[in-house]
């Protein structure tokens, strides 16, 4: 499929899931614990650096970012605020736990979850836990393993073998699993591929 930059549209920035317009498109979010480089992720992959915000500070995204892709079929990003620690009083991050919350479970067209790690370090709590979330809802979730350049190959391959075993003792399968680097520009072609089959099986449902 064409991986060429994509024609992004920005569409609103909301504080509350009711803000957020009712779109027929197919809709995917990105989220993960606060400076796992999703806007790093969300920028590489639309091929342009200007979509989503980045900051080395913790808790830059504050709200529910939604864009549209042009194309055909359209569909949506949500670039959603990092969970886990972030340099905000302990209220906002509870605000914003909230707001996640009911985002990913009152978004009708969500249709996959794209649940960013660290492949640095091993899964933390809260990673586990939003995971579960996510099962004990039914909503899909694709995991993208980010900041791969940082491990040399060897240490890659013990990391996502190590990731998976752990997952595997609560999973009975894995979720789709995807290696990432926006520095060394890996996962593109793959996250995009997944979408577009997953448009595909949106747009048969709906017809």
């Amino acid at each position: 499929m064409d991986v060429a930059t994509l024609d992004v549209q920005y569409i609103g920035s909301y504080t509350d899931v009711k803000q957020c317009p009712a779109l027929p498109s197919p809709e995917y979010c990105f989220i993960g614990r606060s400076n796992v480089g999703k806007s790093s992720i969300i920028n590489y992959i639309t091929g342009n650096r200007e979509i989503a915000r980045t900051s080395k500070k913790p808790g830059k995204t504050q709200a529910i970012n939604l864009f549209k892709v042009v194309a055909s079929p359209e569909w949506l990003i949500a670039d959603l605020p990092g969970y886990g620690f972030a340099q905000v009083s302990k209220s906002r991050r509870g605000m914003w736990s909230k707001l996640i919350d009911r985002y990913i479970l009152n978004r009708e067209n969500l249709v996959c979850t794209f649940l960013l790690l660290d492949i640095r370090h091993p899964r933390q709590e809260n990673d586990r836990e939003f995971m579960n979330q996510l099962g004990q809802h039914s909503i899909p979730f694709c995991i993208l393993f980010t900041k791969s350049d940082k491990l040399k190959p060897a240490e890659l391959e013990t990391a996502l073998e190590t990731y998976k075993q752990e997952i595997l003792k609560e999973w009975e399968t894995l979720p789709p699993c995807i290696v990432t680097s926006s520095l060394k520009e890996l996962g593109r072609p793959e996250i995009l591929e997944f979408i577009h089959k997953t448009n595909a099986i949106f747009v048969a449902q709906v017809q």
